[in-house]
């Protein structure tokens, strides 16, 4: 429980999320149980360095950050990232957890914000949702969906109503890169209304599939 198989600890602007735009350290762990069709981090899901928790916590202290986003892969995967998370937040860094909402949130740190992802059928993984987690979500927390065609929309679209997602904290719908134009994603997401936040991931805009950034 004090060490934990990383990936790759780096330093580059968060492309996702709220906090879209600010300088931010990533720890990214290695493994996870899903294989969505769209996954642009396949090299995580094995190798990877072990790590002890302090010293997770001093090579990203040297970074001096205000942000710090945990990923992977699935963080979740690995139980002792609950008290990496904790040590984060009690170093009053402003931390966020992403997750693709398959595994257990009970035990997440609530100082912690928690982007989940809800797999559409487009992803091949819809039916890992885990969607007893949605209880464990409070308001600072973002729920996001990747849409990669109009089958994707509609379905995402009516999961956001059945759930009142809106009201109950902030979603975000992605197209997947290379199958939906973005363009297509905005007019839909106009024409219907529908309230939820559009986003590209910048990280893409500005690196492409650079690993590392």
């Amino acid at each position: 429980m004090s060490r934990l198989r990383i990936s790759e600890i780096f330093y580059s602007l968060q492309g996702e999320s709220r906090s879209a735009g600010f300088p931010t350290v990533f720890v990214r762990l290695t493994g996870c149980p899903l294989r969505c069709g769209y996954c642009d981090t396949t090299y995580a899901f094995k190798g990877g360095e072990w790590m002890e928790l302090p010293d997770i916590c001093e090579q990203v202290a040297a970074y001096q950050p205000r942000h710090v986003t945990v990923t992977g892969g699935e963080p979740l995967a690995q139980k002792a990232v609950l008290p990496l998370l904790n040590r984060l937040c009690d170093a009053d860094y402003e931390v966020s957890l992403e997750t693709s909402g398959s595994l257990d949130l009970h035990g997440v740190d609530s100082r912690v914000v928690t982007v989940m992802d809800i797999k559409t059928p487009g992803s091949g993984e819809a039916e890992k949702n885990r969607w007893e987690n949605l209880q464990q979500l409070s308001p600072q927390d973002q729920i996001k969906f990747v849409i990669c065609n109009r089958e994707d929309y509609d379905w995402a679209k009516a999961k956001v109503r059945e759930h009142e997602l809106p009201e109950r904290l902030e979603v975000i719908f992605s197209p997947a890169q290379g199958q939906l134009a973005p363009a297509m994603l905005a007019d839909w997401i106009l024409q219907d209304k529908l309230p939820v936040r559009f986003q590209l991931q910048l990280h893409k805009i500005l690196w492409g599939d650079e690993p590392g950034r």
